[in-house]
């Protein structure tokens, strides 16, 4: 049973389940260029593949960001060219399943620059592999906790000051999965279609007040761990997390000021 941690994204394709995602720096261009100068962001899972490859897209677009991750040593070594910096801030020691700990995350935001423009949610986990009659109650409820409750608390905490602000963009982490079951990945799959159901109740509520909410659904990430994993996958199929952030960044961005609620399949060639 592989475990992720953060930034996981969905079955390779033989099966086997992607691993804990590690920083791998974006190089592309997003097809928002330029449109996030200056956009206080929130990043949880700033040290994963995903996280990192969006943080990086969106401080050379000129965005002042705040990366999010359970340690502080570990978001630290990854930014570490980003220490003490005024448009950055390095948010180790956050724990996304606490409402506690994130109003403290949003108090020293606000303190710090002032509002919140965008909150992506990169933060996952995967349990599986074991049919419904079979599986452990304690996989579900580390699935709902990881995947759904922590997206669910970061949109609480910052959806107030969006309000106050009337602006705001808000990305959510869903999967493939999300879409359909399989044998073995129940717990999995309903976690993250529950990530969908919550992006498009929140959009409905708050698409008024000039908030857009909106989730992305990636295939398999192409990443060093996912090849170690699936050493005959056939990669030309994945995708890759430049892409994803490339998305990421659409959607943060005025150009999709149109689109609310709306889930988007980003699955490479797969």
């Amino acid at each position: 049973m592989n475990r992720i941690e953060l930034n996981e994204i969905g079955p390779a394709e033989t099966g086997k389940r992607n691993t804990f995602n590690h920083y791998n720096p974006a190089s592309g261009c997003s097809m928002a260029a330029n449109s996030l100068a200056n956009k206080v962001t929130i990043i949880t899972g700033a040290v994963g593949n995903l996280g990192a490859s969006t943080a990086r897209l969106f401080q050379k677009q000129g965005a002042k960001t705040v990366l999010v991750d359970r340690s502080q040593e570990r978001v630290t070594e990854v930014f570490k060219s980003l220490a003490g910096s005024p448009d950055h801030f390095l948010a180790g020691g956050i724990d996304l399943t606490d409402p506690v700990s994130l109003a403290r995350l949003l108090e020293q935001t606000i303190t710090r620059f002032g509002r919140v423009d965008v909150l992506i949610n990169t933060v996952g986990g995967y349990r599986g592999g074991k049919p419904v009659h079979e599986s452990d109650l304690a996989d579900w409820d580390f699935l709902f906790g990881i995947n759904l409750r922590t997206t669910l608390l970061c949109c609480q905490a910052v959806i107030p000051q969006m309000l106050k602000q009337s602006s705001g963009k808000i990305i959510n982490i869903a999967s493939r999965d999300a879409l359909a079951g399989s044998a073995g990945y129940a717990a999995y799959s309903a976690s993250k279609s529950s990530i969908l159901r919550l992006t498009e109740s929140l959009a409905a509520e708050l698409k008024a007040s000039n908030i857009n909410i909106n989730a992305i659904m990636p295939g398999t990430i192409d990443t060093p761990q996912n090849r170690a994993a699936v050493p005959n996958g056939d990669y030309t199929k994945w995708v890759q997390p430049e892409a994803i952030a490339d998305v990421i960044a659409f959607l943060a961005s005025e150009s999709s000021r149109a689109i609310n609620g709306a889930a988007l399949p980003v699955f490479g060639r797969g």
